[in-house]
């Protein structure tokens, strides 16, 4: 694990996500924008959140640590994609 792939793995997925949002928000009228926003400053703080972690003291071995931040980085992020997912559904009904 390098220090400068897991920072650009963060910066990848979430950045990957806020694009999800402006194409649903583009494409689909019917979901709101205040639920897209939102989303998005969701991701923004989960960015800032993990970049934080990333560049904090590290307890223990490095290894184990950047690969529970992978992990979280990748659960945290589905979970984004999910309310996501649940937004577009309710908007459609």
């Amino acid at each position: 694990m390098n220090l400068r792939d897991i920072k650009k793995d963060i910066e990848y997925v979430l950045s990957a996500f806020v694009e999800d949002c402006s194409v649903v928000a583009c494409v689909n009228p019917k979901v709101t924008d205040a639920n897209v926003s939102e989303l998005m400053e969701e991701a923004i703080d989960l960015y800032n959140e993990l970049r934080d972690k990333v560049n904090g003291p590290i307890e223990g071995s490095k290894k184990a640590y950047y690969n529970e931040l992978r992990k979280e980085v990748l659960s945290k992020t589905d979970a984004l994609y999910e309310k996501l997912s649940a937004a577009v559904k309710k908007a459609v009904k």
